[in-house]
């Protein structure tokens, strides 16, 4: 059953999910900053106040979240700040799994790099993700990541994992660019990455031409 609370907290829980406060998650939809404040969400004679189903509709398109995303926040336990229970497949031990050739196509992650839209296979995880939501497989395809990984490997990522200097990450720039190296330096304003493959030249971006950056944290080889 739907209620004053669950709705306001649905709204709370997807803008935590996007690293925004409520007002930033308004001005992203082009709603007055103050929409989403809590002293908004009830008159000053103490009767409640509901969003309208247009602020809704409008936060939506500006987080590219569906519907039955929203819904699963609803739930009790669906206010972790990351991918809502529900949108993949719930088989224990499975995790949504993609190619890298697809990855840098546009609609298959969200602002933070977890998974999002259509298009995604299955794959069954090896070790249980626990309570790491959010986490994907990504399988490799090509020779660019030789020697380390190689055409049909599997790695696994978990976006929103603290990263350090020498971790193994993926990274997707702006320009739809996806990749495999390993981090050499982050400052709040470049990322420094070393290619696994020798061949291949290391690269180096800004900070604002990176959409996200996630660690790998296991490899099916």
């Amino acid at each position: 059953m739907f209620s004053h609370d669950s709705i306001w907290g649905a709204i709370d829980a997807l803008a935590e999910r996007h690293q925004l406060s409520p007002s930033g998650l308004a001005r992203r939809a082009g709603l007055d900053p103050t929409s989403f404040n809590k002293s908004k969400r009830q008159s000053v004679d103490g009767r409640e106040r509901w969003p309208s189903t247009e602020s809704i509709a409008k936060v939506l398109d500006a987080t590219g979240s569906t519907i039955t995303q929203f819904m699963d926040f609803l739930r009790p336990d669906g206010r972790d700040g990351h991918f809502p229970e529900g949108a993949f497949p719930p088989q224990a031990g499975s995790i949504p799994l993609l190619g890298f050739a697809q990855a840098g196509a546009g609609g298959f992650f969200d602002d933070g790099g977890f998974p999002a839209g259509q298009g995604w296979d299955v794959v069954d995880f090896p070790a249980a993700p626990g309570t790491k939501a959010g986490v994907y497989a990504l399988e490799i395809q090509g020779d660019s990541m030789l020697p380390l990984y190689r055409d049909g490997d599997v790695l696994i990522v978990e976006p929103g994992a603290q990263i350090r200097r020498g971790d193994r990450v993926v990274v997707k720039t702006k320009e739809g660019e996806v990749m495999a190296k390993i981090l050499v330096r982050q400052t709040v304003r470049s990322i420094e990455l070393l290619s696994l493959n020798p061949e291949h030249a290391n690269r180096a971006f800004d900070v604002s031409d990176v959409e996200w950056i996630a660690r790998i944290i296991w490899a099916s080889q």
